[in-house]
């Protein structure tokens, strides 16, 4: 961490949404073994997935957000406020307008605007949309702790680069195992299973260059990525995981809360 500390923040998110998409590239890499996942075990992964979202949205978002609105013009609650709520409004306006189809359901549930796309392309469409907030996430996180942002620290920040790369990793596989199963070669597999998460480096620069240039947009930002994140837990990771096996779902949410709250406050 010690070389990672001497780094410009837009770096330091680079190399950290590199790191988070290297995860997703491992999910993908499953098709190279296997056509199929065990339901449970993928139920299991995706609630996993959700509860590092949900307590990464707070600890690593939501309370620097609160603590860096303390003294503003506005109430304390306000920035974080009208951040959070603004990234659910646009990640749903993003689900309206952007064509996409969720792992594991036919092509007549596609979403957003009619188009003439592939079911590949549709598929890596969906788990982009969780992707976009995740980079931004991140690198707001980083740009938070450079600008030195009480309750926001390069621990807390490389904290959430793991969690959130520990919970790519079930979103490449879900990509990926459909269009094995479909008869795509397992290395077109993997291609469109890792590409969905191409999106996170170009969004966390973006993230950590836009708190770096415009301080004062911090605690809406982190609030922001916040909001974006828990709107894909509520509308996606959520009802999937819960659909073949609810109570294995809940345990696995728990436990990914757990280790993403061990790890923030650990290295926080």
């Amino acid at each position: 961490m010690g070389t990672l500390a001497g780094m410009p923040p837009v770096l330091q998110a680079l190399l950290a949404t590199t790191f988070t998409w290297g995860v997703t590239a491992l999910g993908a890499a499953l098709v190279f073994g296997t056509r199929k996942v065990n339901r449970k075990l993928l139920d299991a992964m995706l609630a996993f997935a959700a509860g590092v979202m949900i307590a990464a949205s707070f600890w690593s978002l939501l309370a620097p957000s609160i603590e860096l609105s303390k003294g503003g013009l506005l109430p304390m609650w306000a920035p974080p406020l009208i951040g959070f709520l603004a990234g659910g409004v646009f990640l749903r306006c993003l689900d309206l307008v952007l064509p996409h189809l969720h792992p594991g359901h036919p092509m007549q549930d596609a979403e957003g605007i009619e188009t003439s796309w592939r079911r590949s392309v549709l598929l890596v469409s969906a788990i982009t949309l969780h992707n976009i907030p995740e980079g931004l996430a991140v690198g707001v996180a980083f740009g938070a702790a450079a600008a030195g942002i009480s309750g926001a620290s390069l621990g807390t920040a490389v904290a959430l680069a793991v969690g959130i790369g520990l919970q790519n990793f079930p979103e490449g596989t879900a990509v990926a195992m459909p269009l094995r199963r479909e008869g795509m070669s397992r290395f077109s597999s993997f291609f469109y299973g890792q590409l969905s998460a191409v999106v996170e480096p170009v969004a966390g620069v973006i993230g950590a260059a836009a708190v770096v240039l415009a301080r004062p947009v911090l605690p809406y930002a982190l609030a922001f990525a916040a909001g974006a994140m828990i709107f894909v837990v509520a509308e996606e990771l959520v009802p999937e995981a819960k659909r073949g096996s609810p109570d294995i779902a809940a345990l696995a949410l728990m436990v990914g809360f757990s280790v993403m709250m061990t790890l923030d406050v650990a290295l926080g």
